[in-house]
């Protein structure tokens, strides 16, 4: 049976992460529910009632815009390419740039309108085009929200109309948040307040006031109606890279919806930043190796991480757990044991320990060689 060393160490000189509890419900028509979180390491630095199931109204064109994002960053889709309009364009109702079958548009001015304008007919060329389909489009979407781990979002449509059977949370939109916070190339369109499409015929305005009265802008979305009340996710990354996400959904009126967030946001950017772990790997000694043609063998981490830290703290607590020896062979990269990072009682990340290099298993032949070649010496 073997033998398991457990280490605890403190850190100093790093930063502890600090979870907070919900503040409770801003008053006076104050949100349903909202999430501030880290984007990089989807750490959730305060909420209330995030995972209360809700209708998002237009917050829902955030998964749209995701799968467009994917497509064109994989480079299956390009942003000047030319996309024809269909017949199922006609149909389309609420925000529209009154597309007419067989118009042709390339794919950043339709980007453009689902983004800024919130144009649903522009989102169906862009969604028949990745999925052939508006049905499989919306497949698609809830696919996407499975593999992200979002269990309590349903999506009926990629438009944000209202349906009884649709519904998400504040914490799975901050997940494509964070997601959407990955392409640079959306940050322009999501930081302009109003542009023109179709040969400057028609005028495109954000309805998130914060993309032209917040400096850290980069994205996302906001929007209101009689089903949802006020909603908002909003984005926001600082010189050093730091990037924090809020999300508000519910709100009575639109001043506490905007307070909510700025309010979030200031908290965020005064009081916490993102950190690399920097676990120094020589506090690992080598593991003894039992039946290989070496005795021990160099251990390491798999990878240092990054972690969501609170800026006035100064201690990481840190476990490694591996075992007192291995038995032979070994493969470089196996797993070993793991380091674990806490700030008191609280996981904030951890990284596998994992051997450094291959160690085969004793052999007759690999004895009987040795053994022949310090006879020759």
């Amino acid at each position: 049976m073997h033998r398991i060393v457990i280490l605890s160490v403190f850190l100093l000189g790093g930063c502890t992460f600090f979870l907070f509890a919900g503040a409770g419900k801003v008053e006076n028509g104050g949100p349903k529910a909202y999430i501030l979180m880290e984007a990089e390491t989807k750490t959730v630095l305060e909420e209330y009632n995030s995972d209360m199931k809700l209708s998002a109204g237009y917050l829902t064109k955030l998964m749209s815009i995701l799968l467009i994002a994917e497509k064109i960053d994989n480079g299956d889709l390009s942003m000047s390419e030319l996309l024809t309009a269909s017949e199922s364009v006609k149909n389309t109702r609420g925000s529209v740039i009154w597309l007419e079958d067989r118009d042709i548009l390339s794919v950043e001015e339709l980007l453009k309108s689902v983004i800024i304008g919130n144009a649903n007919d522009a989102l169906t060329v862009l969604a028949e085009k990745i999925s052939g389909d508006i049905g499989t489009f919306v497949m698609d979407m809830n696919a996407k929200a499975f593999e992200l781990g979002m269990r309590n979002t349903v999506y009926s449509s990629p438009y944000g109309y209202f349906f009884e059977e649709e519904f998400t949370t504040a914490h799975d939109i901050a997940v494509v948040c964070s997601e959407l916070s990955r392409f640079d190339f959306l940050t322009p369109i999501f930081s302009t307040w109003r542009d023109y499409v179709k040969e400057g015929k028609v005028e495109l305005v954000s309805e998130n006031k914060l993309t032209k009265s917040y400096g850290l802008h980069i994205g996302f979305k906001a929007c209101h109606s009689e089903e949802c009340g006020y909603c908002i996710a909003e984005c926001g990354r600082n010189d050093d890279g730091d990037t924090f996400i809020v999300v508000s959904l519910g709100s009575g009126n639109e001043n506490t919806s905007y307070n909510t967030v700025k309010m979030l946001l200031k908290k965020a950017f005064k009081q916490f930043k993102v950190t690399l772990t920097m676990f120094p790997e020589e506090m690992i000694k080598p593991l003894n190796v039992i039946g290989g043609i070496e005795s021990a063998v160099e251990v390491g981490l798999a990878m240092q991480g990054k972690v969501t830290v609170e800026k006035e703290k100064s201690n990481i607590r840190t476990k490694i757990v591996y075992p007192e020896y291995i038995y032979a062979p070994v493969y470089i990269g196996q797993p070993i044991g793991c380091v674990a990072f806490y700030s008191g009682d609280t996981l904030i990340y951890e990284s596998d320990i994992v051997a450094k290099k291959e160690i085969p298993a004793l052999s007759f032949e690999y004895v009987f060689r040795s053994m022949l070649l310090k006879m020759i010496e």
